[in-house]
């Protein structure tokens, strides 16, 4: 690795590291919290939930919309429901239940009002108005069913009323219902314990979970939790990450006012089929009561009883009610039972992993920023930011939480100052390599030269390459007949199909010469396929003229167009004085393609090449020697060759063509002109070359040449 390219990778690295430490920094903690939201409804949105309502550890007894609208409840304050509520319990706990949870607090009575009714207070004229009630609760504590919830403040708790307290034996069977808000005002952890008058209380949630199973709590000194054999998965001390389902149907709910209906009817086989062996919580599920923002808030559902129903088989119809962010509190309690007991509390991962991750993807996205233009960056690092979300998706249906923002916003950091960087720092050279080369070199080509980081000697240099050397036959003679704007479109257009060829072969135009063409192969960056190129550029070049002449814009025209190939050493680089250059080749190799160019009007040949270009690609093409040339410029003779396809055309035909003009050559060059002649006739009739040797060859048998005659052919 060279050192700008190291350079890049070092800053690169370091973006990325300091991207990534940021967005972990305390500051940042809401985007974990929502890392938590996004999964919950991306997991419930893709697969559903995971377990069907029916195997729900945990079932609710919603006092709810439906309570409050159907007689006797029906314009009544709740703390009159209580007798009501007192005989549901009873048949719950009767049914099978394994313990029962108040996720609502009635911290008066009725019986306690001292509101004057009369000649009494309405509390004494009400005495015994709660006695159901709280037999219901003296009965089910005496088997270890029945938990009470309180509210922890600073000063004063908020508790059970008194005569309630007394039938559940006081503090044996209250646990707190105080839930842990993020600084965002979502909850998203459950609290698992509580110091009440200097001990360690279990949570509501915990409590029922730990009845439910058989088991007692443990606390260790740090705040971690081991319920049986299950340590409770936690990131901050003494809390649980709940991990909702999503929907509505995922705990089943009951309306009380169904059960109070069934009760009416008799019907206490109802209660055993669907309490028994269940954890039952009694709470609040109305519109704007006790109403809790969690991580289910983009997973929700329109609330409602949506399970068996005792006194109608109508399920209520949820059409008329409408999905909202929030949920009933007493679904927190629930859900926290539910992991519990089910074992599948979220696992949040600690700050170093979370470093790692955003470290990882910031690479990642640093390293894209600089393999890639910005466009096609930005479009890979969507890419990656869709496959991260996605496969932590699926890691979340494992109970893992992956951090969902904070390596993303690590990643977009890291890859908009990577191309900044890139744009202020690392591709100055390339911008300027785009301005200098821009005008005169393929634009692949540029990309090339940029991608090796090797830029040319703008000097000069010598470079082994290949030199094509074009001209239209008797262009004066066609432009006579023409306006000027008919030339310049004409010559135009030629220019324009020729280049795209030249370049698409990783060519490219040094000049426009009149209606000549000059480009080289190889340069600027080395290419050892200079010349099959070169060759494969001029064959292409032919062929797309013939197709032009045919039925293209040059069908009125007879565009004939001589090429001259040659391969060799030259220097090439900026050239000329220091207020105007051109990158431009010179020496041996440019003068050779320029006379073979000229050569092919005596042989009647298309294209000519030397034989250091045949030699470079002997194998490549079907190639016949034409003649030795004597060109101006150069004392010894020059060996000159035709191409006539590449060498998968070669057909029988063909191979026959190529020998008889091979043989021709050969007695050509013995003298032996009769023979010479003889042999070039037999394929003089479709091949020029061979036409004019042949009557070369029968004019100096007529007239036999002097003794010290060469076989070469000067131009």
């Amino acid at each position: 690795m060279n050192a700008p390219r190291r350079r890049d990778v070092l800053v690169a690295a370091a973006i990325a590291l300091v991207s990534a430490s940021c967005v972990v920094l305390p500051d940042f903690d809401t985007l974990n919290g929502w890392s938590i939201d996004v999964l919950t409804g991306l997991r419930w949105n893709a697969f559903g939930v995971s377990r069907a309502p029916a195997a729900s550890p945990s079932v609710v007894i919603a006092l709810d919309e439906e309570t409050a609208h159907t007689p006797p409840f029906d314009g009544t304050p709740i703390v009159t429901w209580t007798g009501d509520i007192g005989r549901v319990l009873t048949a719950v706990v009767e049914g099978g239940a394994k313990v029962v949870g108040f996720d609502i607090i009635f911290p008066t009575s009725i019986e306690q009002s001292e509101i004057k009714f009369g000649d009494e207070t309405l509390g004494a004229k009400m005495r015994g108005f709660d006695r159901d009630f709280l037999r219901a609760l003296a009965l089910a504590a005496r088997s270890d069913k029945i938990v009470l919830g309180e509210v922890q403040h600073q000063d004063l708790p908020i508790l059970p009323a008194p005569g309630q307290r007394a039938a559940v034996r006081q503090l044996q069977n209250i646990r707190p219902l105080n839930v842990d808000t993020d600084g965002d005002g979502v909850v998203r952890r459950m609290p698992l314990s509580f110091r009440v008058d200097g001990a360690t209380v279990p949570s509501m949630a915990v409590e029922l979970a730990a009845r439910a199973q058989g088991a007692v709590p443990q606390f260790a000194p740090d705040g971690r939790l081991t319920l049986g054999d299950y340590i409770v998965p936690r990131a901050a001390a003494n809390t649980m990450v709940l991990n909702f389902e999503g929907g509505a149907e995922d705990i089943p709910t009951y309306s009380l006012a169904d059960l109070r209906a069934c009760l009416e009817k008799g019907e206490a086989d109802f209660f055993r089929r669907q309490f028994a062996d269940k954890v039952v919580l009694v709470g609040t599920v109305l519109d704007s009561e006790d109403r809790k923002l969690s991580s289910k808030r983009f997973a929700t559902a329109p609330e409602g009883a949506r399970a068996a129903r005792c006194a109608s088989t109508q399920k209520q119809d949820p059409a008329g009610r409408f999905r909202r962010d929030s949920i009933a509190g007493v679904y927190l309690q629930a859900t926290a039972v539910n992991n519990l007991i089910n074992r599948d509390a979220l696992t949040e991962l600690g700050v170093p992993a979370r470093l790692a991750v955003a470290v990882a993807l910031a690479a990642l996205m640093g390293a894209v920023a600089l393999m890639f233009g910005p466009l096609a960056a930005t479009l890979l690092c969507f890419g990656f930011a869709v496959a991260w979300a996605a496969g932590a998706t699926i890691m979340f249906r494992s109970a893992v939480v992956l951090p969902l923002f904070e390596p993303l916003l690590a990643g977009v950091a890291t890859l908009g100052a990577t191309i900044g960087y890139r744009f202020i720092v690392s591709d100055r050279h390339r911008r300027l390599l785009r301005q200098s080369f821009g005008f005169y070199l393929a634009p692949q080509l540029i990309d090339r030269l940029i991608a090796s980081n090797k830029p040319p000697v703008l000097g000069g240099e010598l470079r082994q390459i290949s030199v094509f050397f074009s001209d239209i036959a008797g262009f004066s003679s066609i432009a006579e007949g023409m306006t000027p704007q008919e030339l310049v479109t004409l010559i135009n257009g030629y220019f324009r199909e020729m280049t795209d060829i030249i370049e698409a072969h990783d060519g490219f135009v040094d000049k426009y010469s009149g209606d000549g063409i000059v480009a080289v192969f190889g340069a600027p960056l080395d290419d050892p396929a200079h010349a099959a190129k070169a060759v494969r550029a001029a064959l292409a070049c032919q062929a797309r003229l013939a197709e032009l002449r045919r039925d293209g814009p040059f069908a009125s025209y007879r565009l004939d167009t001589r090429i001259g190939l040659s391969s060799g050493e030259a220097v090439l680089g900026n050239i000329g004085s220091h207020r105007h250059f051109n990158y431009t080749v010179m020496g041996d190799a440019v003068n050779v393609a320029a006379r073979l160019e000229n050569a092919n009007r005596h042989f009647g040949t298309a294209i000519m090449a030397s034989e250091a270009t045949m030699a470079a690609t002997r194998a490549l093409f079907v190639w016949r020697e034409l003649d030795l040339l004597r060109v101006k410029g150069r004392d010894a003779p020059v060996r000159v060759f035709e191409p006539l396809g590449a060498a998968e055309q070669l057909t029988a035909e063909l191979e026959r063509h190529v020998a008889a003009y091979a043989a021709g050559l050969a007695s050509w060059r013995a003298r032996d002109f009769g023979g010479a002649a003889l042999h070039f006739d037999r394929v003089a009739e479709t091949d020029a070359p061979a036409a004019k040797f042949r009557d070369r060859a029968e004019a100096l048998a007529r007239r036999p040449p002097p003794a010290d005659w060469q076989p070469i052919t000067a131009t």
